[in-house]
């Protein structure tokens, strides 16, 4: 919770820091996962879609309108 002055707490600042924690973690994981199983992860940045592919390559698109 914030105080008077409009900081955290070193409490809530704690749990901040842990289930970010456990965020990084699970996307890890999951990125691990699709590897193994030949799944691409796919990112976007700056309007660009971005596939890691399992083999390490990297594909960039660039940001296409739909039909």
């Amino acid at each position: 919770m914030k105080n008077n002055r409009g900081k955290i707490s070193s409490q809530t600042y704690q749990k901040h820091l842990d289930f970010q924690r456990i965020g990084n973690l699970a996307v890890r994981q999951a990125q691990e996962e699709n590897h193994r199983l030949g799944l691409p992860n796919v990112y976007s940045r700056n309007g660009q879609v971005i596939f890691e592919m399992p083999n390490g390559e990297i594909i960039v698109k660039k940001g296409e309108k739909p039909d």
